[in-house]
Formats: structure tokens, C-alpha cells, sequence
């Protein structure tokens, strides 16, 4: 129980010392950024660390570009740390929808050639002349008269035009 104490106590004031910056200018007149108090004894000044707002999402920000009047896009000049991270998100999930996209049109196109096959094999079946069979409810087997024969044809025509395209 101690140690766990211990543990949460050292993470706070390590999360604590993370949150301050520090610049201070040495003896020879260079300026030094650091996350560590300068030496004793020179002139140094706390710094915060940027806060970073949370990335907008979609609905909010059609509506900011709405309201702006394409403001945004008509400023000139290198995005801020934010805007850059905002982008690179938006890509990101612009990215991922168009693999999720491809990946779905692949999965159709095989599932859509695999059911063209099936068609072409039945159509093929029904053309051949061969008497056809088919097994009722009670497992008796049937076959098929030509009123039958000639519903099934076309049935396998119209599922071939459908899935061969």
C-alpha cells in the first residue's frame, strides 16, 4: 500500500516538473530552453507549456469554415502547431475511410464474381439437356418437367445478367 502511495506521489510531481519550461541566458549571452531549473544565480523566466485544444470534429468544423466565410482560406502565412495537428488528423481519417472504402469495393467484387460462377454453372446445368433433379421437403427426389425446366433457364439467364454485368 506504501509503495503504491509512493508511486502515485513521484508520478504527480513528475507529470508537475513536465508542465514547466525554463529559459534563461548563460555568460556568454546564449539562450537555453530547458525542462531543468537553470544554475544558481542566473536571470531565468518560467515558461507554460502550449495548451493544445482538442481536435474539432467534423460538424464543428463545416461550421467554423461556414461562419468564417472561407476566412481561413483566404489567410496566408504557416500554420500553427494545432492547425497542423488538426490537419494531420483530418487526413488520417480521410486515409482510413478510403482503405475501408477499397477494402468494401474488393470484398464486392469478389462476392460478385464468385455468384456470377454460381449463375454461369447453373445456367450451364439447365442448357445441357440433361434431366435436372431436385429433392423435396420429405427427401424424395424429383425431376424437373419442361414448364419447370424452361422457369429455371431463365431464372439462370436473368441471375447471369444481373451478376456477369
Amino acid at each position: 500500500m506504501l509503495r503504491i502511495l509512493i508511486l502515485c506521489v513521484t508520478l504527480a510531481f513528475a507529470a508537475a516538473a513536465i508542465a514547466q519550461m525554463y529559459r534563461w541566458v548563460d555568460k556568454d549571452g546564449r539562450v537555453h530552453y530547458t525542462a531543468t531549473p537553470p544554475p544558481a544565480g542566473t536571470k531565468s523566466r518560467t515558461l507554460q507549456a502550449p495548451v493544445t485544444p482538442p481536435p474539432a470534429s467534423d460538424d464543428a468544423a463545416k461550421d467554423g469554415a461556414a461562419k468564417d466565410g472561407g476566412a481561413q482560406a483566404a489567410r496566408k502565412g504557416p500554420l500553427t502547431p494545432a492547425e497542423q495537428e488538426q490537419e494531420f488528423r483530418k487526413r488520417q481519417l480521410e486515409a482510413q475511410k478510403a482503405s475501408e472504402k477499397a477494402a468494401q469495393e474488393a470484398k464486392d467484387s469478389e462476392t460478385k464474381q464468385a455468384n456470377c460462377a454460381r449463375a454461369r454453372e447453373a445456367l450451364a446445368t439447365f442448357e445441357s439437356g440433361q434431366r435436372v433433379s431436385r429433392t423435396n421437403a420429405q427427401g424424395e427426389r424429383y425431376y424437373l418437367d419442361d414448364a419447370a425446366r424452361i422457369r429455371e433457364t431463365e431464372a439462370a439467364r436473368q441471375a447471369v445478367r444481373d451478376w456477369c454485368g
